[in-house]
């Protein structure tokens, strides 16, 4: 029987990985088996202690805050307007149960397989006796938020947010005040015994109980930083995350100090798998583990985490972008690996776009002035001399030799002679410059603050001004051919002329997220890119724009397509994502589970794969790249796996519009 179902994700995270979006709450329910929730949905899951991690199917792009299993295979998770998502095999499938509520939640704790409590919103606690079947609404008695629940035993909990403190001792039918004794926001609650409990928050605020809540004394953290996660491995030692900051203590709170780490990026939550083993997760997707008590902590999510500003490929495997840092990246396999290139000259410049002329000799600019050059695919970069030292924002080439940079206070230089001089041209503006793109050798556009757009039409000689109709700042130009052409900024703003610039026009749809990169791949067919990880796309030539799914949250600064299909997009923190069919959505028919069957699993050297004769076989890793394609000729398929790396892989068979997926891993 065919069934509906959706196909890849259309956009894949290729920096950082597993992914990039903020993680606020890490579970072990064993010491190899653990999930991490975040933003958009996301669900990760590792089987190996966090060496690799698989990104699960949520079923939700509703940001995700807290995570609970009641055994190897039961687990809950909660998050923004009401959601609830239950598993009961180990996340392979996640299914949203009925809250009752609208509101957000933030934490989520259970007792034993039946009973459970999820707090959030305006004061709201749910509670559940059937293993989330149901969930009814309890009185709390404030209309704070709640960031945090934990029971100490079957009927004695506890739930905190905003200065509020709240406790039970008949399984939350009733509801307390505590007084706390601080107006500081407290985030997270965490008892070792029936007695001994600590609550920590914003300010370095960290409160000890040793008699069940009737009182709260402040300790000593040494922090000003918001404390987010608490957790204790026994009655004495412990551990708190804050913004950029682990904390531990070994005497019970006594004392607290801080801990060696690698990445500064913050912190949500900490979750100790046992006494020696620990996780935290954060912001942009960042993992860290402790196997010895937290005395070394090691990253386990890789990739840079500076924010990139440009990205740029010279065909459709090679590819550059560059960062807010000074980091150049370059990728030759089509963004399966960025690796960043040594080049002293750009320490603690501010980089803000790369160009390439061919698959050797490109150009990117930044701040101070900065210009730089390579002929040899980025080995070497030379700095070229510019004449100034404002900041420049965009670079063109036209040809080989005849260039263009754009800047601040109206900068426009040109070049020649491929870079070995620049010249200051006359703008006739003193706005910030953006963005600078040539319909063909002689007709060029620059965008810029407050709605400016200047046009040439002799090769940069002179530039007028057009009437643009907006005074929102406009931070990117792209010309499909000598008339039709399109810029975007501000607050969604998307300007179409098909007159070379005589007139402007704001086409439908869009978004209101400032929007800084736009790109097209045919007459038709465009994309923009912007805040919040919004992605949009016209196929009728900016007359309409439709949202993508990017999977990100964060900005995204610059987009480019090699291909028609394949396409990037690079932001904040990191971000590079991949499309190969042009971002859409792709719905396939299901085949029936007997269609494929694949053995051994785990494999090791030779995985054989049964399925219909010439049907597509892809082999997937966790990031959805295809890393092996091939056509089935007989009905039993073996390949050769021994080289691939250890972890989690998916086979998906194609038979015409029908696929099926399965997953092995690789051992």
């Amino acid at each position: 029987m065919l069934i509906l179902a959706s196909g890849f994700a259309q956009w894949t995270w290729q920096n950082p990985l597993p992914q990039g979006n903020i993680l606020t709450s890490v579970y072990f329910s064993d010491v190899n088996t653990g999930y991490a929730v975040g933003g958009l949905g996301t669900i990760l899951k590792t089987i190996n202690g966090g060496t690799n991690w698989t990104i699960q199917t949520s079923g939700t792009t509703i940001g995700l805050c807290s995570i609970y299993f009641t055994n190897a295979d039961t687990g809950y998770a909660v998050g923004g307007q009401g959601t609830i998502l239950k598993t009961i095999n180990g996340g392979t499938n996640w299914i949203a149960q009925t809250s009752g509520t609208t509101s957000g939640l933030y934490s989520i704790y259970f007792t034993n397989t039946d009973t459970g409590y999820a707090v959030g919103y305006y004061g709201t606690i749910l509670k559940t006796i059937n293993g989330g079947t149901n969930w009814t609404t309890q009185t709390s008695g404030t209309t704070d938020f709640l960031n945090s629940v934990y029971f100490a035993n079957a009927n004695t909990g506890y739930a905190v947010g905003d200065t509020t403190i709240l406790k039970t001792i008949n399984g939350g039918t009733n509801w307390t005040a505590q007084i706390s004794g601080t107006t500081n926001f407290l985030c997270s609650v965490y008892f070792t015994d029936a007695n001994t409990g600590y609550v920590v928050g914003q300010g370095g605020a960290i409160l000890k109980t040793i008699n069940g809540g009737a009182n709260w004394l402040w300790q000593t953290s040494g922090t000003y930083n918001q404390i987010n996660s608490v957790y204790f491995t026994d009655a004495d030692t412990g551990y708190a995350v804050a913004c950029n900051t682990i904390l531990k203590t070994s005497n019970a709170g006594i004392s607290w100090s801080t801990q060696t780490i690698g990445p500064s990026n913050g912190f949500y939550s900490v979750y100790f798998a046992d006494a020696n083993t620990g996780y935290a997760v954060g912001w942009a997707g960042t993992i860290i583990k402790t196997s010895n008590a937290g005395i070394n902590w090691t990253i386990q999510s890789t990739g840079t985490l500076d924010d990139l500003n440009s990205v740029y490929f010279t065909n459709v495997n090679t590819g550059y972008a560059v960062s807010g840092w000074g980091k150049i990246l370059k990728t030759i396999d089509g963004g399966t690996n960025w690796i960043e290139q040594p080049c002293s000259i750009t320490t603690n410049y501010w980089l803000t776009s790369v160009y390439f002329t061919d698959v050797n000799t490109g150009y990117i600019v930044g701040m101070n002035g900065l210009i730089i050059k390579t002929i040899d695919g980025g080995i070497n970069w030379v700095t070229q001399s510019s004449g100034t030292t404002n900041v420049l924002c965009s670079v063109y080439f036209t040809d080989a030799n005849k260039g263009y940079v754009v800047g601040w206070n109206g900068t426009i230089l040109k070049t020649d002679d491929a870079g070995s001089n620049w010249t200051s041209i006359y703008s006739g503006t003193t706005e910030e410059i953006e963005s600078i793109y040539f319909a063909d050798a002689n007709t060029g556009y620059a965008v810029g603050s407050t709605g400016t757009i200047l046009k040439t039409s002799n090769g940069g000689g002179n530039w007028a001004e057009q009437t643009s109709g907006t005074n929102n700042s406009l931070y990117s130009v792209y010309f499909v051919n000598a008339n039709s052409g399109y810029t975007v900024g501000q607050s969604g703003t998307i300007l179409k002329t098909t007159n070379g610039g005589l007139t402007w026009i704001v086409p439908a749809g869009g978004t209101y997220n400032h929007l800084y990169s736009v790109c097209f791949t045919d007459a038709n067919t465009g994309y923009a890119v912007g805040t919040a990880g919004t992605i949009v796309k016209t196929n009728d030539g900016g007359n309409n724009w439709i949202a993508q799914e990017s999977g990100a949250t964060n900005e995204l600064h610059s987009v480019c397509f090699p291909t028609s299909n394949i396409g990037y997009t690079v932001g904040n923190y990191g971000i590079i994502k991949k499309t190969i069919n042009g971002g859409d959505f792709v719905e396939e028919n299901q085949l029936s589970e007997s269609a494929i069957i694949i053995y051994p699993n785990p494999v090791t050297d030779n995985l054989t794969i049964k399925a219909p004769q010439k049907a597509t076989i892809e082999i997937f890793n966790i990031q959805g790249q295809i890393i092996r394609s091939i056509i089935a000729n007989e009905n039993y398929t073996s390949i050769d796996i021994s080289a691939f790396a250890k972890g989690v892989y998916f086979v998906k068979v194609k038979t015409g519009k029908e696929v099926a997926v399965k997953k092995f891993i690789k051992q």
